[in-house]
Parts: structure tokens; C-alpha cells; sequence
């Protein structure tokens, strides 16, 4: 009789939520001879992951216990963590097992950051180290600079300035990543309903107005989960609702769909701008001389 056939395992695992993340990171694995074992959450993943990912595993939201037996049993000693999970549904939809559950009761504060950090000491405690979730995707972190044909005009960069400033206050408590402003003035912060919604709630409050966005990187931003993302969809809401400007943080946002973005912002007559991410930074807007009228 044959021996049964060994199953071979990269040691990588993938946790798969919602958008095109999870499909990058796999691309970005392979593309350096890695196959990883995928374990996707149900209510969130795409089915188009059974298409793509080679050693796929289905989870319910809140199936910590299993998704650990998953990863043990995949062979997996480092995991990285993709795509979305609505916050909404991490906090109301959620039917968590019991390990989950004594998490979550343990948690001094039950936002995002303390959940997902916590998920991540556990899975260290089970010997599988969670990684930086941007590790294969360089090429998506844009370096500081004007990333578009044309830069913010001075009352852009204003609004930019002043953005700044409110959105590291409310990233900093954990509340969103993303304001809208419209002449040093804060339309709309973002909550849990994501980006693209408070775009468009700023639209409504101004009704058609021009806009800036401004969205940053959390003060001590984990990379491993929750960094920043922009795709297409975001640059089609901004065009729809009028915003003209969009500001991002240098190497802490991925940028999916990176020259597609990017030709779409041109074409919509919309400046990007990355800055860095020090708050001493000659490229800081709240630090950079204001432009000079020509």
C-alpha cells in the first residue's frame, strides 16, 4: 500500500475578511514562492477565495477556538491578518465561542485595537506570530509626495493642514481614521461606518460642496491590523460627492489597485498627496511653508 501523501505547508497562514486584501496578499505570497493556508471568515470573505487560495478553511465570525485548530492544523507558524471586518458586525453580530467570549469579557476597552491585539496575543500565546498585514505588498505604500498630475491648490492644502490635525486626535482615540473638511472646517468624522459613507454623508451635509479628505494612520499604528486602505470605490465616491483632495500618510496606506487609482483621481481632477507620517517633518503639512500664489 502507498503511503499517504504529506501534506506540504509554507508555515503561512492567511485570515481573510472582505475586499480585494486578502487576494492581494496571496497574489504578493506567491509572487515569492509562498502558498499560504487560508482561513476565512464566512460573513466577510469572498467566495471567489475558493477560486484562488489552493488549502481553504471556512470560519464563522467569532470561531476563535476553530480558527486556531485551523491554523495548527495547516502547519501555520506566521499569519497575516486581511481584509475587513465591519466594525459594526465585530460588535453586534458577533456570536462568539467561548474563548472568544472570555476575551472579550477581559477587555478593558472594546474597540477594535484592544480586540484584534488581544486576538493577536492569543494567537502568540498558541505560537503563531500575527505580521505586519502589508509585508508582501510593498509596492501599495506610497512614499511621501504628490502622487497625482497635479498637487492640493492652497485652499486644499488649508484644509489639509487643519485636517490633519483633528484626524491624528480622533485616530488617536481609536474613533476613525478619516475627516472631511471643507474650509477649516470639519464636515464629517468617520465612526463605524467606514470611508466611503462619511464621504458621502458629507455631500449631503454640504450639499455638493467641495471637499477635502484627509485620512492618517493611527499615532502608534499596528501594521499587523486595521492599516489604512484606499481603493477605486474611494476615488468614485470623492468624485461623486465633490472632493477634490484626498491626503494619505507616506508607507501606512496601502493603496489598492495602485495605478488604476491613481489614473482614475487624474481623470476625476482629484489631488493625492502622502505625507509623512513625523510630526516634525519638513513634509508635515501642519509644518510646510503655505503655497505662494503664481
Amino acid at each position: 500500500m502507498a503511503a499517504p501523501e504529506k501534506k506540504v505547508t509554507s508555515g503561512w497562514g492567511l485570515i481573510a475578511g472582505n475586499g480585494d486584501f486578502p487576494f492581494l496578499v496571496l497574489e504578493g505570497a506567491r509572487s515569492r514562492g509562498i502558498e499560504m493556508a487560508v482561513v476565512a471568515i464566512r460573513e466577510e470573505a469572498s467566495p471567489e477565495l475558493e477560486r484562488v487560495a489552493k488549502r481553504l478553511h471556512w470560519v464563522s465570525l467569532g470561531e476563535l477556538s476553530r480558527t486556531i485548530e485551523l491554523l495548527h492544523q495547516e502547519g501555520v507558524k506566521r499569519a497575516v491578518m486581511a481584509g475587513q471586518v465591519k466594525h459594526n458586525k465585530i460588535f453586534s453580530a458577533i456570536r462568539p465561542d467561548w474563548r472568544l467570549a472570555k476575551l472579550l469579557f477581559s477587555l478593558p476597552a472594546k474597540n477594535t485595537d484592544s480586540l484584534i491585539g488581544a486576538i493577536a496575543g492569543v494567537l502568540g500565546e498558541e505560537g503563531i506570530e500575527l505580521v505586519n498585514s502589508t509585508k508582501f505588498l510593498g509596492p501599495l505604500l506610497p512614499e511621501a509626495g504628490v502622487l497625482t498630475k497635479r498637487a492640493p491648490n492652497e485652499s486644499e492644502a488649508a484644509d489639509i493642514a487643519y485636517g490633519h490635525k483633528v484626524a491624528r486626535q480622533i485616530a488617536g482615540l481609536d474613533l476613525g481614521q478619516m475627516v472631511v473638511v471643507r474650509d477649516r472646517a470639519c464636515v464629517a468624522i468617520e465612526a463605524m461606518e467606514g470611508t466611503d459613507e462619511t464621504i458621502e454623508r458629507a455631500a449631503r451635509i454640504t450639499g455638493g460642496q467641495k471637499l477635502v479628505v484627509v485620512k492618517v494612520s493611527k499615532p502608534l499604528q499596528d501594521m499587523r491590523f486595521d492599516v489604512p486602505v484606499v481603493g477605486l470605490k474611494t476615488i468614485e465616491v470623492m468624485r461623486k460627492a465633490n472632493a477634490t483632495a484626498l491626503a494619505i500618510d507616506a508607507g501606512r496606506t496601502l493603496l489598492f489597485d495602485r495605478d488604476d487609482l491613481i489614473r482614475a483621481a487624474d481623470d476625476a481632477g482629484i489631488a493625492i498627496e502622502a505625507f509623512a507620517t513625523e510630526v516634525d517633518s519638513a513634509n508635515s503639512p501642519e509644518k510646510r511653508p503655505p503655497k505662494r500664489k503664481l
